[in-house]
């Protein structure tokens, strides 16, 4: 089985287990704070090594999560190091992250502009995506600045890309001349 799989299958079990017992957002509040910790290489190295053993590993995620994360999140935790599934907590945690958008309808949406956009411009483009048909209820905006682009804009979500960047239009242009043997021979 795929490390996707097994991962995608782990994170809906704690999902499931935090709603029953209606801690879903306390659970949300670990698994980002586990996210950001594991974003450190050498904890992630920590994660993946066979050498550290798991009573190890389980004594160091005591020290910097016992009193602090909710005692379901420490119980998964403790399970997958038992279980030697520890190197996969990376790929669980973000799957658990992508499946808690989906029950709570949230589209995360990235936009590149060459520029930083103003306030005003960000919530009139977070406007426009809420009244669209393409998104969910609730948009999760990010923004991020690429000069390379030139201008214009660059709109990702789901599996969806709206390229309406000015270096993408040279691009198209670009390859829409070099097919015109007409303009070829002209500048040959």
């Amino acid at each position: 089985m795929s490390a996707q799989r097994i991962a995608s299958r782990y994170a809906k079990s704690l999902i499931d287990l935090s709603r029953e017992k209606g801690k879903l957002e306390r659970v949300l509040e670990d698994v980002e704070s586990f996210r950001q910790v594991a974003k450190n290489r050498d904890f992630a190295l920590l994660l993946k090594s066979p050498v550290v053993k798991a009573d190890t590993k389980e004594r160091i995620f005591n020290q910097l999560f016992g009193g602090k994360y909710d005692e379901i999140t420490l119980a998964f935790l403790r399970i997958l190091l038992r279980k030697g599934r520890e190197a996969l907590l990376i790929e669980i945690a973000n799957e658990f992250d992508l499946q808690y958008k989906v029950i709570k309808h949230i589209t995360t949406v990235k936009l590149t502009t060459a520029v930083k956009l103003s306030d005003e411009a960000v919530k009139a483009i977070h406007a426009k995506l809420l009244a669209s048909n393409t998104t969910d209820q609730n948009v999760e905006l990010t923004t991020e600045v690429d000069p390379d682009i030139i201008g214009g804009f660059v709109i990702e979500f789901g599996d969806r890309l709206y390229d309406a960047s000015v270096a993408h239009k040279l691009e198209q242009m670009k390859k829409n001349f070099k097919g015109n043997l007409y303009i070829s021979q002209i500048m040959a």
